[in-house]
C-alpha cells in the first residue's frame, strides 16, 4: 500500500477527507480522535514495500475490529500487515517458535507462556524507552511494566510485553431500580458494602447471585473473588508472592482471601438458594436473578462479559449497571483492580516490528477500538470520549483510577494448580470445607521446581 499519510495525505487529514481507498472506520480528522498523534507516526516511519506479520488472538468479530486498527498503520507506514490466527493460538506460537518462523509481532493474553518464550530467548526486549514510556503514560504504570517483564535467557528481567486492550474484573453488577426501590446506595468502601449485604439480608431481601458451575471449568468464578479479595486485604507484593509461590497457597494471607469470598459465599441469607446452591449454579444464569421481580438478589460479582448472559434487550446503564468492586477504607492499600488484558511483543527483531510496537504508543491506536467496542485502556492520554459507550467509558475510568493493576492470579499459575486444584479447592470450599484444609491441599498440587 501507499504512504497516505505523509505529504499531502497529512493535508488531507487536517481537513477531513476520508483515504483514498476508502476502507477506514472512521474518516481522519473528523470526530475528537487525536488524529495529530497519528500525523506524528506517519512523519516518523517510512515502511513502503515492507510486510508486517502479526499474529494474535482474535478471530471473527475482534478479527474485523483488530483490522480496522491495522489499516491505519499500513495508510501511516505504507506497510502492508498480514494479520493471522488459529484457534489454537497457545500452541501455534510456541511451535512457529521453535520453528524458527515466527511472526514480527505476536499478541496474547497469557503472560505465562510469554514469560516462557522469553526465558527460551524467542522474544526481543522493548528497552528503557518502553518501560520509561509506560511509566509516565499508563496509570499505576508500575503494575504494568512489571505484567510485561520477565526473566531473560540470561536470568535478567528486562521489559519484553507491552499492554494492549485490558479487560476489568473488579466490578459488582446491579440493578438501579431495585436499589432505588429499596433505597440502597451504591457502596465506596468494603466496610459499606458487607454493611449493605447485611442490610439486604436484614431487610429480608437476598444481597448476592453467586455461580460456580462451568461444565469442566467449574469452580474458576471463586478464583475471581479470591484475587479480588487478595488485593483488599494485602499489598500487591504479596499478591505477586502467592502468584510465584514464593509464599505458599496455605500462608495465612491467603487462607485470610479466602475466607473473605467465604463471608459472601457460605451464608445462607446472603446468596440467592443459599450456600448449597453456589457450587451447583451455573455462572451463565447466576446473574439472572437480579431481574426477576421480586429480585432474587441485588449484586452480583463478575467481569465485564457478564452482561452478554443478561436478558435479551437489557439496557446498560439503565435496566443494569456496575460499580467498582470497593477496597477497605480502613486498610490504605489504594483502588486496586484485577483483570486480564492481551500483550504485544517482537518475535522477529525489524523495523517494522518496532514500527508496530510505537505504533501502539499512540492514542489513536486505542481510541480507535475505543470507539467500536469491548476496549479498554489504562493510557492517560486518551479521549475517553471516545468510548463506544457510557458503559466502556466507566469502565475505562475505573482502569484510569487503579493504583494497583494486577492480572487474573489463576492465569498465571501452573495449569494444574491455576486451571486445577484451585478451581476444584473453591467448589470444596463453598460446600463447607476448612479454608486452611482447602488450601494445604491446592499447595500440595504445586508442581515441584
Amino acid at each position: 500500500m501507499t504512504k497516505l499519510l505523509t505529504g499531502m495525505a497529512i493535508a488531507v487529514l487536517s481537513t477531513g477527507v476520508a483515504m483514498a481507498d476508502g476502507h477506514l472506520a472512521f474518516t481522519p480528522g473528523e470526530g475528537d480522535f487525536n488524529w495529530g498523534s497519528l500525523e506524528a507516526f506517519a512523519a516518523a516511519t517510512d515502511l513502503s514495500g515492507q510486510t508486517v506479520n502479526v499474529f494474535g488472538p482474535w478471530r471473527g468479530d475482534d478479527q474485523a475490529l483488530v483490522e480496522n486498527i491495522i489499516a491505519y498503520f499500513e495508510d501511516a507506514t505504507g506497510a502492508n500487515v498480514e494479520y493471522s490466527s488459529s484457534e489454537n493460538y497457545e500452541q501455534q506460537i510456541v511451535i512457529d517458535t521453535e520453528a524458527g518462523s515466527p511472526p514480527d509481532v505476536a499478541i496474547l493474553p497469557q503472560p505465562g507462556l510469554i514469560g516462557t518464550l522469553a526465558s527460551r530467548g524467542f522474544i526481543e526486549p522493548l528497552g528503557e524507552e518502553t518501560e520509561a514510556w509506560l511509566q509516565e503514560n499508563y496509570a499505576a504504570g508500575d503494575s504494568w511494566v512489571s505484567l510485561g517483564t520477565y526473566a531473560g535467557p540470561d536470568g535478567e528481567d528486562r521489559l519484553y510485553a507491552f499492554p494492549y486492550k485490558i479487560d476489568v474484573k473488579s466490578l459488582v453488577w446491579y440493578v438501579p431500580e431495585n436499589f432505588e426501590d429499596a433505597g440502597y446506595e451504591v457502596p465506596t468502601s468494603m466496610e459499606d458494602l458487607k454493611a449493605l449485604t447485611e442490610q439486604i439480608a436484614a431487610d429480608g431481601g437476598t444481597p448476592w447471585c453467586i455461580g460456580l458451575g462451568s461444565g469442566g471449568a467449574t469452580g474458576w468464578p471463586a478464583t475471581d473473588w479470591v484475587e479480588d479479595m487478595m488485593l483488599r486485604t494485602q499489598p500487591p507484593e504479596v499478591y505477586d508472592a502467592w502468584v510465584s509461590n514464593d509464599i505458599p497457597f496455605d500462608d495465612p494471607a491467603v487462607i485470610g482471601a479466602i475466607e473473605e469470598f467465604g463471608y459472601f459465599a457460605r451464608n445462607d441469607a446472603f446468596v440467592a438458594g443459599g450456600a448449597g446452591a453456589v457450587a451447583s449454579t451455573d455462572f451463565r444464569d447466576s446473574p439472572k436473578g437480579l431481574f426477576e421481580s421480586p429480585p432474587q438478589c441485588y449484586m452480583h460479582h463478575q467481569a465485564s462479559f457478564i452482561p452478554t448472559f443478561f436478558p435479551e434487550g437489557t439496557e446498560l446503564g439503565v435496566d443494569a449497571d456496575f460499580f467498582y468492586m470497593p477496597s477497605y477504607a480502613g486498610k490504605d492499600l489504594g483502588n486496586p483492580v484485577l483483570g486480564a488484558g492481551t500483550l504485544a511483543f517482537i518475535t522477529k527483531e525489524g523495523e517494522g516490528a518496532r514500527a508496530f510496537l510505537e505504533f501502539l504508543k499512540t492514542p489513536i491506536a486505542h481510541e480507535l477500538w475505543m470507539a467500536q467496542s469491548g476496549f479498554l485502556t489504562p493510557f492517560k492520554s486518551v479521549n475517553t470520549d471516545m468510548y463506544a459507550n457510557d458503559t466502556l467509558k466507566k469502565q475505562g475510568q475505573i482502569l484510569l483510577d487503579a493504583t494497583t493493576f494486577r492480572f487474573d492470579a489463576s492465569d498465571l499459575m501452573p495449569g494444574a494448580v491455576g486451571a486445577g486444584t484451585f478451581w476444584t479447592g473453591m467448589v470444596d470450599y463453598a460446600g463447607g470445607k476448612d479454608a486452611a484444609e482447602v488450601a494445604a491441599e491446592i499447595q500440595s498440587s504445586w508442581p515441584a521446581q
